[in-house]
């Protein structure tokens, strides 16, 4: 049986349109009457797109804090309101991107046309995920409008929210890589796992840190069929062994600057992610129950244990 992917639209927000495309190609047919029941549908949820961009049509671009907040803000989303809370986004610094990055936002509104595109996909994605993870929490995902950053977070029992404005970006295409359609999909896949994860534990160690993003790469691919972080994936290439061996030398510090949020101009950085996703495809590899293995990385209570069971070590050849 699979899983509806509902995609709800503002009603009557004259940008839905595109938003409302995604309703007609993502829900199944309505099934026979002696059809049992389809599973509580993965919702991903636009209507704060739409209700953004007609405040920003009916300003000519140019809303003050006043009007988003009004607007936008106090009439937004049970997601939208989770972002605000959780990175510090408010109607002042989102006037202010506006005013100091008007690009950020006119590009986002091409983005709007991936929407449709990527309908398919995503119905896929989580059949997908039901498939191998028969347990997964099915919360929406909420496509949204905010300051350019962060461009999508998750949380255990807040779903996941996707900046459109922070995926349509320069920034997103330096990091992540690959096409619009492509970073949709396949950091939307990567989000979803860690909404399944237990909640990370406060100054986590690199080596659990890693473990997570890993885990959350490696499975998000299996799901989605591509990576969410294809240039830092590039930009280890051939430097397995050398990169590796630092790491294991970092994996108790709490300092996790040299393997995560520290993108430059000439570096994607961020590599704790690809470690952790070698790390992850090894125990999968090594495992002779697959599905067990997905529960395994998914739950892992112990990320030493996980390190040590899956017969990684630094410059190991998974290809």
């Amino acid at each position: 049986m699979r899983p509806e992917v509902r995609v709800r639209p503002a009603a009557g927000a004259s940008l839905a349109g595109a938003a409302a495309c995604l309703l007609a190609a993502c829900a199944p047919p309505a099934p026979p009457v002696d059809t049992p029941p389809a599973p509580a549908a993965i919702e991903v949820q636009t209507e704060d797109v739409a209700r953004f961009y007609d405040l920003y049509e009916a300003t000519g671009g140019q809303p003050s804090a006043e009007q988003i907040q009004r607007d936008y803000l106090d009439r937004g989303s049970t997601g939208l309101r989770h972002l605000l809370a959780a990175r510090n986004v408010n109607a002042e610094n989102i006037a202010r991107a506006l005013a100091e990055r008007p690009e950020l936002y006119t590009n986002a509104r091409t983005c709007l046309a991936s929407l449709p595109r990527i309908a398919d996909r995503l119905e896929r994605t989580f059949r997908n995920l039901l498939e191998i993870y028969p347990e997964a929490e099915k919360p929406p995902v909420t496509i949204l409008v905010s300051r350019g950053k962060p461009i999508a977070i998750a949380e255990r029992g807040h779903g996941v929210q996707v900046a459109l404005e922070g995926m349509c970006s320069d920034l997103a295409a330096k990091v992540l890589g690959g096409d619009a359609d492509d970073r949709f999909v396949n950091v939307i896949a990567h989000e979803y796992i860690h909404v399944q994860q237990p909640a990370e534990r406060d100054a986590p160690t690199v080596l659990q840190r890693t473990i997570a993003e890993g885990v959350a790469e490696f499975v998000g691919e299996l799901i989605s069929g591509g990576l969410a972080n294809v240039a830092v994936h590039a930009s280890a290439e051939g430097r397995e062994r050398e990169i590796e061996t630092r790491f294991l030398a970092d994996v108790g510090k709490t300092d996790l600057s040299a393997w995560f949020d520290n993108t430059t101009a000439e570096d994607p950085g961020q590599l704790g992610y690809w470690v952790g996703y070698r790390i992850a495809k090894a125990y999968y590899r090594r495992a002779p129950d697959k599905r067990a293995a997905i529960r395994d990385l998914i739950e892992a209570p112990d990320a030493r244990a996980l390190l040590a069971q899956s017969g990684w070590y630094p410059g190991i050849a998974l290809d």
